[in-house]
This record gives structure tokens, sequence and C-alpha cells, in this order.
């Protein structure tokens, strides 16, 4: 009897051991996925040199000062947003940064590489354009909030924000180490207080990926007067930018600084 719950103890471990190591091995498959660029064409591109990777920018370029950087959620295709942006702010240059993987850009995604390209291309960007507005959703946010806290930033914008993509991860896997497997942890919360630039977060009220106690967590983070925050009523976390006052507030933020409580 002993020795059969020993072999059925000794099984359980291996087997959640190898549980384990399947986690840490394939962790980025269940973070990034990968899109083609729909709209990405060589008039409205641009690529960026990134070690021996390319980057590929969708971009609207404009004469003058401002400029907008846009980090996209981990399967989103940013090029869509090219269009309605530009729209929205016709006296902006856009670009949108295609990750590592994504749209044409070579390489793997991770979060050091991402983090380094987003500098990168926000540097390339500020040496024409000074005033830069910088919009990261979901994934994308913990990009967004990074280059913030590091660069000068006219104004922040971040959509379905989390605190913490390792507590996210914690939750949905409980019966994992995930703390210590994650090496990509996107902890945004731990730079929200040296975030001096005015900050939109934008709040799906139906979100089914980002808890609500995570956004909330990481508004509460920033210091006083620095954000504010509003929830897009019926949106979800994937349709959000498909309801009427998700570009209003982008665009009268953005352009204005203006936001009514």
């Amino acid at each position: 009897m002993r020795r059969m719950i020993t072999i059925v103890l000794l099984t359980f471990a291996l087997c959640y051991c190898a549980l384990c190591i399947g986690m840490y091995l394939y962790q980025r498959s269940l973070i990034f996925y990968p899109q083609h660029a729909a709209l990405a064409k060589a008039t409205n591109t641009i690529k960026m040199k990134a070690g021996n990777d390319e980057i590929v920018i969708s971009a609207y370029r404009h004469e003058g000062n401002k400029a907008l950087i846009y980090f996209g959620g981990n399967a989103e295709d940013v090029s869509v947003n090219l269009p309605i942006l530009t729209k929205a702010l016709p006296d902006y240059s856009i670009y949108l940064m295609h990750y590592r993987g994504y749209g044409g850009s070579t390489g793997r995604p991770s979060e050091r590489v991402i983090q380094q390209d987003a500098l990168d291309l926000y540097d390339k960007v500020f040496a024409q354009h000074p005033n830069i507005a910088v919009i990261g959703r979901s994934l994308g946010t913990g990009v967004a909030i990074r280059v913030a806290a590091v660069r000068p930033v006219a104004k922040l914008v971040l959509v379905t924000p989390y605190d913490s993509l390792e507590e996210i991860a914690a939750q949905q896997f409980p019966y994992l180490p995930v703390r210590w497997l994650l090496t990509d942890k996107f902890q945004s919360g731990q730079v929200a207080a040296d975030i001096k630039s005015p900050t939109l977060i934008v709040m799906a009220e139906h979100d089914e990926l980002i808890p609500r106690n995570s956004t909330e967590k990481l508004y509460s983070r920033f210091t006083d007067g620095t954000a504010k925050l509003k929830i897009i009523n019926g949106a979800g976390h994937n349709t959000i930018s498909n309801h009427q006052d998700y570009i209003f507030l982008l665009k009268t933020f953005i352009r204005d600084g203006l936001i009514s409580n």
C-alpha cells in the first residue's frame, strides 16, 4: 500500500513538474498572438532597425511638432487604427508600432525587446515632433506607461490597462507558481507614481479579460491629479473601440486636454 502511495505521489510530482516546465517554455505563446497588417502599404509604413531585426511602423506623417505613438494589444493589428486616428487627429503625425513578429516586423516579441523598441521609436519620433502623445491598449498599456515614465510625454492614454500582467496570470493559473515562471511580467503599477504626464485611463464596463480591480489598482497608484478614469458603458475588452464615446474621449483629451468628470 505504501509503495502504491509513493508511486502515485511521484507520478503526480512528475506531472506537475512537466506542467510547470511546459508553462515556462511556452508562456510567450499564451501572451503574444502576432497579427498580419491588413492596411499596411509602402505609402503608409516606415521601417526601423532594431539590432538584426526590422520593426514595421504604420504611419501618417504630418508637418508640425505634434505626434501620436500607439502601442496595441497582444492580438491587435494596429494598422487598422491608422485611418481612424488620422481622421480624429489630422494635425498629428501618427505612428503605430507592430511588435516583433507582428505586421511584417521580424524577430520574436518579449517584454524586454518591445520596451526597447518602444523607446527607440519614441526617440526617433521626438527628433522631428517634440510634442508626443502616447496611447497604449491592453498589453500595450504596459509598454506605453514605461515610455512615459522615462521620456517626456505630453499626454498618456491607457485603454483597458492592468496593474500587473503577473497578477492576472497568477489569478488565471492559481495552481502554478506563476510568479517564479513568468518572464514577461509587465508590472505597470511599479512606475505609475513616476508618471508626470496628464493621463487618461479608459476602462470597458464589461471587460472580460482585465479584472476591474486590476485597472482600479493601477489608477490608485498615480499621484493625485495626474490621472483621470473614464468608463465606456456597455463596452467589452475587444469592442471598446467600436463605441462612439471612445474616439471622442481620445480626441478631446489629446487635442484639448479636456475630460469632464
